[in-house]
C-alpha cells in the first residue's frame, strides 16, 4: 500500500488524540482507512480503559462550575491515579468540563448502576404502561428500549457531551485515560440551584 502521509497522521491524531507512532501504526493496519483507523482507536481505547479500571484512583481534583446567571451550578470530584496527572491541564478541563455538563445536562447519578433499583423499576412500571396497547411480543422489547434512553438522559456517563453530541461523556473519558495512561473516573458530583434543594449525587 502506499506509504502513510504526515497530513494523515496529524488528521488521526486531532481525532484521537493519540500520539504520532500510535496513529501511524493504526493507519498501516487499517490500510489507510482513516474511520477502520479511529474504530481501531476507540476499541483499544476501551479495552485499555477496562483493565485499568480496577486500578485505585486516589488522586484527582475537586472542580466547581456557577453559570453566568449565578442560580445554578456544580461540583465534581474527578479522579486518577497520580497527582501528576491531577495537575495536567487536559485532566483538569475535563473536571471542568464535566461540571459544566451536570450543570447543564441535570444528570441524577455517575451511573446507572448507580440509580437506585426503585427508581428503575418505578419507571420500568411507567414505560410498561405506555406500550401496553401494543402486541404483547413486543412489549418489553419496547419498555426496555425507553428505559435504555432514559438512562442516556439521567446517568452522567450515558449522557451525550454537552460540548460535543457525537460522543458521550464515557466516550470522552475512555480519550482521557487513553492519552493519560491511568484510570481516569467520576467520584460523585453535586448540583445545586437557587431555591432548590441540593441533590448529592454519589
Amino acid at each position: 500500500m502506499a506509504e502513510i502521509s504526515a497530513k494523515e497522521v496529524n488528521e488521526l491524531r486531532k481525532a484521537t488524540g493519540l500520539g504520532l507512532m500510535e496513529c501511524k501504526a493504526l493507519l498501516k493496519e487499517s490500510a489507510g482507512d482513516m474511520k477502520k483507523a479511529i474504530t481501531l482507536a476507540k476499541e483499544r481505547g476501551v479495552k485499555n480503559a477496562e483493565k485499568r479500571s480496577g486500578r485505585a484512583a486516589n488522586a484527582g481534583r475537586i472542580e466547581c462550575y456557577i453559570h453566568h446567571d449565578g442560580k445554578s451550578g456544580a461540583m465534581i470530584e474527578l479522579n486518577c491515579e497520580t497527582d501528576f496527572v491531577a495537575r495536567n491541564e487536559e485532566f483538569r478541563k475535563l473536571a471542568k468540563d464535566l461540571a459544566v455538563q451536570v450543570t447543564a445536562a441535570r444528570p441524577i447519578a455517575v451511573s446507572s448502576d448507580d440509580i437506585d433499583p426503585a427508581t428503575v423499576a418505578e419507571q420500568k412500571r411507567i414505560f410498561e404502561t405506555q406500550v401496553a396497547d401494543k402486541p404483547e411480543n413486543v412489549r418489553e422489547k419496547i419498555a426496555e428500549g425507553k428505559l435504555k434512553a432514559w438512562f442516556a438522559e439521567v446517568a452522567l456517563l450515558d449522557q451525550q457531551f454537552v460540548k460535543d453530541s457525537s460522543k458521550t461523556v464515557r466516550d470522552l473519558i475512555i480519550e482521557v485515560n487513553a492519552r493519560t495512561g491511568e484510570n481516569v473516573s467520576i467520584a460523585r458530583f453535586s448540583r445545586f440551584v437557587v431555591g432548590e434543594s441540593p441533590a448529592d449525587e454519589s
